[in-house]
């Protein structure tokens, strides 16, 4: 079924306005986020664009058809006066600002905090930047993949004759999207109830993907022990790896408490090292980890991977398939929960993107209006708060 974005619905957020100055991925996760629960979100870009536009896949820009749904779209260049003043038209009337320039720049602009809230004193400013907007690397450009190096995230993935490997994928700043839109939230929250009127929130990209990596850093200091790479086992829990099936293909396997190891030990007919000292409580078994793979992995590697999942599933383990894209593209369940949704789309007449998150029992967002052509809603939006025709001709003029 291809789902209709449906303009005049509303959701939880209906009246908040944001205003989204920043630019790729951390920033448009945030506002993807407030705008999915019915913020009204207007990203002013620059007349070139955002550049999540010109990530492209076979020539499509998936990532802004994605990352951009449920917004608007103003082009404004900020260095011509009239467009400046539109800009400052739009703050006077918004709830909070999006910005992810490098710490500093705001300010030389006259955006600063100070400035922006004495315009607007209940104004939520969130600030994105790589390290933050202080400490010695504040003045540093801060992209994803540098901060999920020297976070230690890089440092604890893949195994451990081998380099550390960064993620496939733009995580840090997705994780710093997923922050920055319950910090919003709470800010509101906060303005709402009389404890503060407006504020600045600084988020890093390093301190969010540093917090997924838990008590780290209180087993240094108190032990010295610094966790290296281990491919997919854990240093934390065993039996815990991917094992290959006599099909080629993989499942992933966690035992992380003591019923569950001890399950699946039955399972693959080996009860007799329940009892034995070296796999009997989880400590134990992580230091004989080469053992108990080698058990696991032999299990797994005499039945095909559908025979394996569905012994281990019957009998009650935590055990999972591996999955491509295509894999899940096609997984019932995937398909049964709308884990992604067919989106009306002018290109493709429908696109699949992940459904609204997380899901609200009584105040669930929704899908207003698919990602914006550059500029498509400037008139509109000028119009909307006051600002006279020939205003707006000013303020959206690029050929100057």
């Amino acid at each position: 079924m291809v789902r209709r974005f449906t303009p005049d619905a509303e959701g939880p957020l209906k009246g908040v306005k944001v205003i989204d100055l920043s630019r790729l991925v951390a920033g448009n996760m945030t506002s993807l986020q407030l705008g999915d629960f019915g913020a009204e979100v207007i990203k002013v870009e620059p007349p070139a664009g955002d550049p999540l536009r010109a990530w492209k896949d076979g020539g499509a820009s998936f990532f802004w058809k994605v990352y951009g749904r449920n917004k608007r779209s103003i082009a404004l260049d900020l260095r011509r006066p009239a467009a400046m003043a539109a800009l400052w038209s739009l703050i006077d009337g918004a709830d909070v600002l999006i910005e992810n320039y490098r710490p500093g720049t705001l300010e030389k602009m006259g955006l600063g905090p100070d400035a922006l809230h004495a315009r607007n004193s209940g104004l939520i400013v969130l600030r994105v930047s790589g390290y933050g907007q202080t400490g010695p690397y504040a003045h540093l450009p801060g992209f994803g993949t540098i901060v999920e190096a020297m976070s230690g995230y890089a440092y604890r993935t893949g195994f451990p004759d081998r380099e550390p490997v960064l993620p496939p994928l733009a995580l840090a700043d997705m994780i710093a999207g997923v922050y920055g839109a319950s910090a919003v939230t709470t800010a509101l929250l906060a303005r709402e109830k009389g404890q503060a009127k407006g504020q600045v929130i600084d988020l890093s990209l390093l301190e969010p993907i540093f917090s997924v990596l838990g008590p780290e850093a209180a087993i240094f200091a108190k032990t010295g022990t610094v966790k290296e790479r281990i491919g997919s086992a854990s240093n934390t829990s065993c039996p815990r790896n991917v094992y290959i099936c006599a099909d080629g293909k993989y499942l992933a396997l966690s035992g992380s408490t003591q019923a569950v190891a001890e399950r699946i030990f039955r399972i693959i007919g080996r009860a007799d090292m329940i009892d034995d000292p070296r796999f009997a409580t989880n400590a134990d078994r992580i230091k004989h980890r080469d053992l108990v793979d080698a058990a696991i992995g032999g299990w797994f590697s005499a039945r095909t991977s559908e025979d394996a999942l569905q012994i281990m599933r019957d009998a009650g383990a935590t055990v999972g398939p591996i999955y491509s894209i295509a894999d899940a593209y096609e997984d019932k369940h995937f398909r049964e929960r709308d884990v992604f949704v067919d989106l009306e789309d002018a290109d493709f007449g429908a696109l699949p993107m992940h459904n609204v998150l997380p899901r609200l029992s009584a105040t669930p967002g929704g899908f207003y209006r698919p990602a914006p052509e550059l500029g498509a809603d400037g008139e509109a939006i000028l119009a909307e708060i006051g600002l006279a025709p020939d205003g707006i001709a000013a303020a959206l003029d690029v050929s100057q």
